[in-house]
């Protein structure tokens, strides 16, 4: 079935695709790691305009060491990883990547060595020693072998060449490497969200106790739209496939905020994956029909320039990277602080922090133009990301959160 059966956590079991996604070459195994189906609930996100709800779709509530949307991915790419025999793994990402964790965590569980290649700035890339912070103190924990490479460095030779540069001296070894790509983006990972989207309208359509009535967990029917951060692209492929594929959905828009790279290049990147997987990719990403422009105007629907040639599909991509990727300008930062704030949901600062910043901004520029939508939030992750940002977080919790010494001089002694 598309998901995962009661009790069945930490093992490899038999899989099928949905009928609406059952293309040839389809897994027909995963691992069971995350735990699913992960709540939806409604979310008085600030800035919301008048004739419109949010919802948010907890993937951070995964698991506390794998949270996140990259454990829907490991599910598959590690059942491939133990149908090949692997005895390690390989990945890459940033420093302060959610995927390497996530990855570290998901090998140790299954008895495998972690190998982690890992861009840092230079100087400390230079010294060997990440240090602790954030997920570098999960990772570390559970055994991962970390490899530093500087940025210049990533930037000359790419995330294909480092790995199997690794690859082929770990077998040299004579270990049995399985490479994990960056974010677990391919065509095998990207079925961990055509099974979440499986599992999102096996939500919708959840009829309640008593009544006829379809419902999400008590919150009406299906969503007009899907917004996400998009920063490898594999979840985007998923999201996007189930939206237009799956019927009880009913073709929602979806918005992956990018937090790297540009509009373009996910478009051709999620395209490239759903190819991969032998989805129809027009009918998901639409079709290019003039080029697009810069990625900073918007489109009557709100899309950027980028999506402005394209027509069809379901899939629009948004610039969202601000100064960069992973790095926080004080403004996203002071967004993700009133979130936690108004609603207690903690978004990482490098992904859904990003995506939320972007959301609001576009419902600021065209409140109307979101009357009467229901939007739903999928929330990836990341919180260990937060710890990477103590300075600059530093004064924006002085100012929401104070801490004072307490006066016991009136205390009286009981």
């Amino acid at each position: 079935t598309a998901m995962a059966s009661a009790g069945g956590m930490m093992t490899v079991g038999p899989w099928s695709p949905p009928a609406w996604a059952d293309f040839p070459g389809a897994p027909t195994r995963r691992y069971h790691l995350a735990r699913t189906p992960t709540p939806v609930h409604r979310w008085h996100l600030p800035g919301t305009p008048a004739g419109c709800e949010v919802y948010v779709k907890r993937d951070d509530l995964t698991g506390m060491q794998l949270s996140g949307n990259k454990v829907r991915k490991l599910e598959f790419l590690l059942a491939e990883a133990m149908d090949r025999d692997a005895d390690c793994v390989i990945t890459i990402g940033g420093v302060q990547s959610n995927h390497c964790r996530a990855t570290a965590v998901a090998a140790r569980y299954l008895g495998l060595d972690s190998h982690l290649i890992l861009r840092a700035p230079q100087s400390i890339a230079e010294a060997g020693d990440p240090g602790l912070l954030g997920n570098l103190l999960v990772e570390r924990a559970v055994g991962a072998n970390i490899h530093l490479v500087t940025k210049r460095e990533y930037a000359a030779h790419g995330s294909v060449a480092l790995t199997e540069s690794l690859r082929r001296r770990l077998e040299r070894e004579g270990k049995r490497p399985y490479v994990v790509p960056v974010g677990g983006s391919n065509a095998i990972g990207t079925w961990g969200y055509v099974d979440a989207m499986a599992e999102l309208a096996a939500q919708t359509t959840t009829t309640t106790p008593g009544t006829d009535h379809p419902h999400l967990h008590g919150v009406g029917g299906p969503f007009t739209d899907i917004v996400l951060a998009c920063g490898s692209g594999g979840t985007a492929a998923g999201v996007a496939l189930g939206a237009a594929l799956c019927p009880e959905l009913r073709r929602p828009n979806v918005w992956a905020y990018g937090v790297c790279d540009t509009p373009e290049y996910f478009r051709e990147y999620v395209g490239g994956i759903l190819r991969d997987m032998g989805a129809p990719v027009e009918d998901i990403v639409g079709e290019r029909i003039a080029p697009g422009g810069s990625s900073s105007s918007s489109s009557s629907d709100g899309s950027t320039a980028a999506d402005a040639g394209v027509v069809g599909g379901v899939l629009r991509c948004v610039q969202a990277k601000g100064a960069g990727y992973a790095m926080a300008t004080e403004e996203e930062l002071a967004t993700t602080a009133a979130i936690a704030r108004a609603t207690g949901v903690l978004l990482d600062p490098v992904y859904s922090g990003k995506a939320a910043h972007g959301l609001i901004r576009e419902m600021a520029r065209d409140p109307e133009a979101w009357d009467g939508r229901r939007v739903l939030f999928v929330h990836t992750g990341g919180a260990l990301g937060v710890y990477d940002k103590l300075a600059q977080l530093q004064p924006i919790m002085e100012a929401t959160g104070p801490s004072r010494r307490f006066d016991v001089a009136d205390v009286e002694t009981v």
